[in-house]
């Protein structure tokens, strides 16, 4: 998978639209972010996801998904590696983060 990819999974969402954060692609739902491309230079996106919704993904595929290190980690905000992340994973995944946004 891609930026491209993540970018157009986001913005397939309903009321998604497209930001910034600290000069980085930001993704929001109701105007609270819940998922970023703060590390797409790295080869990352970023999901705002629970600390027991990371531990299951970093559980699940280490290969994929590790927590933001530092504070942001520990409260779930999870880094997903483009390019070891299947589409449906990543679709589905993004959709997690959008859907813990939207009932907030």
């Amino acid at each position: 998978m891609t930026a491209k990819d993540y970018r157009r999974i986001a913005l397939s969402l309903p009321g998604a639209s497209e930001g910034s954060h600290q000069g980085h692609p930001d993704f929001r739902v109701g105007g609270k972010i819940f998922c970023t491309l703060a590390f797409e230079k790295e080869g990352y996106g970023v999901l705002k996801l629970s600390p027991e919704e990371q531990a299951g993904l970093v559980e699940d595929a280490p290969e994929a998904f590790s927590p933001v290190p530092g504070g942001w980690g520990r409260g779930g905000a999870t880094r997903v590696r483009l390019d070891a992340v299947s589409a449906d994973m990543l679709e589905g995944t993004i959709k997690m983060a959008w859907k813990r946004r939207l009932a907030k």
